[in-house]
């Protein structure tokens, strides 16, 4: 059926040099959503195709490809906004939920932006990290409230606590998880080298364990979400840690989503399912309904591993986020991940990754202030994630009290991604996110683990200054430290959220 519409305004126009050009069909070879044809001996655009991938830019030779965002738009409007038409536009033509990937664009502050890092100058002197050890070594798990010991026949003395199995990292940035089928083989084997190299760990997603894997098994967190896609006895056993995904931040209070276009003959054999079908995981797991359901799959999936290894839980970070977290960690997880609204998903429904959830940096506040108070802070570590950008956003998550943080799109960009948000079309030209096998080749493992490790080698020595210059030599010591934030241009609500002071006080 024909609509009333026409044709929208475009969203980018890509245009060619034609003097610089050398019709050499190296766009025509990059382009995976057929921007450009070759009619003859000219090469022809179809810029309604085009994504802002920039993989045509970065692979013309000449430099003869040039990107307008917007050339054409809407009468401007401040409540109809372009996103708003479309979308309305585009429903009242399919009757479909638009889908969305990466994470939130709506526009709004980024409180990480208003919080000011402390430095010490001349009454508390700062550490120097060429000179002075600065301990960045993270473990997460359980912690004893006390350690107990005992003296053996023989004068000896030893430990008579037991220890609770704990994660120890290198540095306190973990990869999150992606699944398999949401982003490429390639992609994983990447992330899991780089993990290897630098002493963190990395999550499968909910996609299952691709056997290329198993010789990094050691450093994965394997996920177990609602639809248990992939998930077995020796799934399990293959982890180093295990997390129970309860939520996501990108699509808080629903389940997830691969389109069948992703699920390739290898992602149907790794998840389980049949070829080229929606791999859809319900909103809750259908054991646990209500949260005194919880500890019995904590316990179930403890006796299955033989108890050795640590289980965290994933959480999306909502308004009642505090209290969900004291009830998770009463559950007898090892860690929480609170997972921020602007976390990042390969297919999400476009309303709920703009509209649903709470920033990550109040999430991780109220939950540690909540866990301090009810005398659960040491019983479990907090993970930070959705939309850390950078090590400052490192620092300040771990100040407001998170122990580590996850990232992904950050990952993903240190690959080559460029954020174009259309993940679930499965045609990334980085072969990042796609399962075409001839996209999925433009991924070079060897150099993009490199990448990747070069990119967590770098926030590492960046916080390594950052914590010396707040007068500190660990980033135990800098674990729920307000002290060393200020908020700038916060109002006094938030700050009182934050736990945090003004600048200047």
């Amino acid at each position: 059926m024909s609509s009333n519409f026409g044709s929208m305004p475009l969203r980018y126009r890509i245009t060619i040099d034609r003097e610089q050009c050398m019709e050499c069909g190296r766009c025509i070879e990059n382009c995976s959503y057929g921007v450009f044809r070759r009619d003859g001996d000219r090469i022809l655009i179809n810029s309604r195709n085009c994504t802002a991938c920039h993989r045509c830019i970065a692979y013309c030779p000449r430099d003869a490809i040039m990107l307008e965002e917007q050339p054409c738009d809407y009468r401007s409007h401040p409540v109809w906004t372009r996103t708003v038409r479309e979308s309305i536009y585009n429903q009242a033509r399919t009757g479909k939920i638009i889908l969305a990937g990466m994470g939130s664009v709506a526009n709004l502050p980024i409180i990480f932006d208003h919080l000011m890092l402390d430095a010490c100058q001349v009454t508390t002197p700062p550490t120097d990290p060429l000179r002075e050890p600065v301990e960045i070594r993270t473990y997460l798990g359980k912690k004893p409230s006390k350690l107990d010991l005992r003296q053996k026949p023989n004068g000896d003395v030893e430990l008579a606590t037991e220890l609770a199995p704990n994660l120890m990292i290198e540095t306190p940035i973990l990869l999150g998880h992606m699944s398999f089928g949401a982003i490429s083989l390639n992609a994983h084997l990447s992330m899991a080298r780089a993990a290897q190299e630098v002493g963190t760990f990395m999550g499968t997603g909910e996609g299952g364990l691709h056997p290329a894997l198993y010789p990094y098994q050691d450093r994965m967190i394997v996920q177990v979400a609602s639809g248990r896609f992939g998930v077995n006895i020796d799934y399990l056993e293959r982890g180093a840690a295990i997390e129970l995904k309860l939520g996501q931040g990108a699509k808080p209070g629903i389940g997830g989503h691969l389109p069948g276009e992703k699920v390739s003959k290898d992602v149907s054999r790794t998840r389980m399912i049949p070829e080229g079908s929606d791999a859809i995981s319900p909103a809750p797991h259908h054991d646990i309904y209500g949260i005194e359901d919880l500890p019995q799959l904590v316990r179930s999936v403890r006796e299955a591993t033989g108890w050795k290894k640590p289980i965290f839980a994933k959480i999306a970070a909502v308004n009642n986020n505090a209290e969900n977290v004291a009830a998770v960690a009463r559950s007898g997880v090892d860690a929480i991940a609170i997972d921020g609204f602007r976390g990042g998903t390969g297919a999400a429904p476009r309303v709920f990754r703009d509209h649903v959830g709470i920033p990550i940096e109040v999430a991780i506040a109220t939950a540690d202030r909540e866990l301090r108070r009810q005398g659960l802070r040491n019983e479990v570590s907090l993970i930070a994630c959705g939309s850390i950008r950078e090590s400052a956003d490192v620092m300040k998550s771990i100040a407001l009290g998170a122990d580590a943080v996850y990232i992904a799109t950050a990952a993903l960009a240190a690959m080559g991604c460029r954020v174009c948000g259309n993940c679930y079309q499965g045609l990334c030209p980085w072969g990042i996110a796609t399962q075409r096998p001839d996209l999925v080749e433009r991924l070079n493992p060897d150099v993009a683990s490199k990448q990747i490790a070069n990119l967590i080698h770098a926030w590492t020595l960046e916080m390594t200054e950052l914590i010396g210059a707040a007068g500190i030599n660990s980033i135990e010591s800098l674990r729920g430290n307000r002290d060393r934030l200020r908020g700038y241009m916060l109002d006094e609500g938030l700050l009182e959220i934050l736990d945090v002071k003004s600048v200047g006080a």
